[in-house]
Parts: structure tokens; C-alpha cells; sequence
């Protein structure tokens, strides 16, 4: 059977611009989690990442707005927070959706530690979009009143961006896999709890979100899956976004996607991470491949009918 690291997005979690009530994420989730069990259904082997960018996002706002009454939590803290309550709805969507499909499978969710360099310059160029949306007017006002760093995201309106390191060691790779023949593994939520390792040997928290899909590509790469799918909000990955050449693409090689990434096709923060997660594992494994589609049409990506297919060559 193939194996498969599916990265869901945050954003894929809730129900669009608009901030949900825990009951109304639910729902968006058991939809999206009955495409996944078609997925485990057909036989693959799956493993779950999911991001947390709107999630964290409210929780910092939650936390820091009420700061006057009790004590801002931790960054590192409000992501293992995301972790949590996120993959406790995956999991009930996900074994609902596989048990009325006569499939008894475990599904759990593994608290993961991801260790980053404190050196990455990620600290200092902050790109990782979390949180609602928000005009250009509440933006600068929150600029202002919160000393939040705001950008335009992808056409989309204005969202806080905070440190994006890239990921360098999953702490809790061997449990991960010791599960992975018996059990549906959500791991790396939010792309991990970013760590660094001390000089002597222990783990300490840091002020970041790590994205999601070069959390998810580096499982892939640790467990020696086939696939490595990432979910998004479009069918294709497309150049010239937003234009009137706009071209949507079934293939890119390396070579290919090197090149746009050199033209600046994909945005920061969007499409960008998710191209380049792509590529990495491209040429870590010449003989497979990356996916990257919506979540409707994961299915039919896989049977390779639609998506953008990246490969070595």
C-alpha cells in the first residue's frame, strides 16, 4: 500500500473569512474528514498534518487581549494548545467517518515537538500569516494599539505575520512510527511545538509558528511515505495569479518550479511554502512525488486526473 503524508491547512478547518464557533469548525472538519477516510477507504496509508495559522492566531488574540485579568500565555504554549483541541476534532470526525464506512481503525493524535535553530533568519523576516483576516484600516490600528507586524495576504486582506523557522528534527519521530501500522497519526500540528535543544540536551519553546507543509515534508521524509500531499484552497498550483494569462499547471519539474519561484510567481506566506515543501521532497526521492490540489479533489489527484504534480524531473 502507498504511503501518504496528507498537509491539511488551517485554513481548511474553518468555514471561510469568518471566525467559527467550536461547533461550527466541527462541522467544516467531519466534511473534511469524510474525503479523508475515502482516501484511507481506497487503501493508503495516511498520516495527517494540519496547520493552525487562524487557530493560534484567536488564541493569541484571546490570550494577550486578556492579559489585564491573567497572564499571557507563551507562544509555543498557545500552539500546543492549537494541537490539541485541533486534532481532538480531527479525531472524532475522522473515526465517525471511517467506522460508518466499516473501517475500525485507531485515529490519535501525537503532541509533537519540532526543534528549529534559533539562528534561522526566519526570526528576523517574519512571514507566516496567522489569525482572521482583517481590512487595511483594522490592520494599521492594530499595528498601533498591539505592535502586531500586518500584511496583505494573497489578495485575501490583512493578517498578522509572525517567525516561520524551517524545521529541523521532529522529536517524536520514533513513537510516530511505531504507530503508523496500526493507527491514523495526526502529527506536527500547526507544523509543530517550535523547540530548541540546549546545550544541555533539553527542549525549550520558542515565539514561532513553523509552517505546515515543510513540517508535513519532513515526516514524509522520515517515514519514507510515496506521496506527499498538500491540500489547499485550489485545484491547481497556477502562475500569473490573478491576470488575465493566468495558467494553471498539471507538472512542474524541479527545473520548472526553480524557475518560477525565481520570478516571484508564488506568494509568500500562500502558495510559496507550499511549492517549495514540494520541491524538497521531489529531490530528496527522485522516484516520487508531491501533489499539491484541493481537498475535493484529492482523490481524484492521486489517481493523477487533476492537481500539480511535482517530480524530479
Amino acid at each position: 500500500m502507498e504511503k501518504i503524508v496528507i498537509a491539511l491547512g488551517g485554513n481548511a478547518l474553518q468555514a471561510g473569512k469568518t471566525v467559527p464557533t467550536a461547533a461550527k469548525q466541527l462541522e467544516v472538519v467531519k466534511r473534511t474528514c469524510d474525503k479523508i477516510a475515502d482516501i484511507s477507504c481506497r487503501g493508503y496509508e495516511v498520516a495527517i498534518v494540519h496547520g493552525n495559522g487562524p487557530q493560534i492566531g484567536r488564541i493569541l488574540l484571546a490570550s494577550e487581549t486578556a492579559k489585564d485579568v491573567t497572564p499571557a500565555m507563551p507562544f509555543d504554549v498557545c500552539g500546543a494548545m492549537s494541537q490539541g483541541y485541533i486534532g481532538y476534532h480531527i479525531q472524532q470526525a475522522l473515526k465517525y467517518a471511517l467506522s460508518v464506512r466499516n473501517r475500525n481503525c485507531p485515529v490519535l493524535t501525537v503532541a509533537t515537538q519540532v526543534v528549529v535553530d534559533e539562528t534561522d533568519p526566519g526570526f528576523e523576516h517574519p512571514t507566516k500569516p496567522i489569525g482572521p483576516f482583517y481590512s487595511e484600516e483594522e490592520a494599521k490600528a492594530l499595528e498601533e494599539e498591539m505592535g502586531y507586524i500586518m500584511r496583505e495576504d494573497a489578495g485575501r486582506g490583512y493578517r498578522r505575520v509572525v517567525a516561520s523557522p524551517l524545521p529541523k528534527k521532529i522529536v517524536e519521530i520514533d513513537a510516530i512510527k511505531n504507530l503508523w501500522d496500526s493507527s491514523i497519526v495526526i502529527s506536527c500540528g500547526g507544523g509543530g511545538i517550535p523547540v530548541v535543544e540546549k546545550m544541555d540536551g533539553t527542549l525549550e519553546g520558542v515565539a514561532a509558528v513553523i509552517d505546515k507543509d515543510f513540517a508535513a515534508e519532513l515526516l514524509a521524509e522520515q517515514v519514507d511515505a510515496d506521496v506527499l500531499m498538500i491540500l489547499t484552497e485550489v485545484e491547481k498550483v497556477a502562475i500569473n495569479w490573478g491576470k488575465e494569462n493566468q495558467q494553471s499547471l498539471d507538472h512542474m519539474s524541479l527545473k520548472e518550479a526553480a524557475q518560477y519561484v525565481e520570478e516571484g510567481q508564488f506568494a509568500p506566506g500562500s502558495m510559496l511554502p507550499k511549492v517549495e515543501a514540494a520541491m524538497k521532497f521531489a529531490r530528496t526521492f527522485p522516484g516520487k512525488k508531491a501533489v499539491i490540489t484541493s481537498l475535493e479533489k484529492a482523490i481524484d489527484a492521486l489517481e493523477g486526473k487533476t492537481g500539480t504534480v511535482i517530480t524530479f524531473g
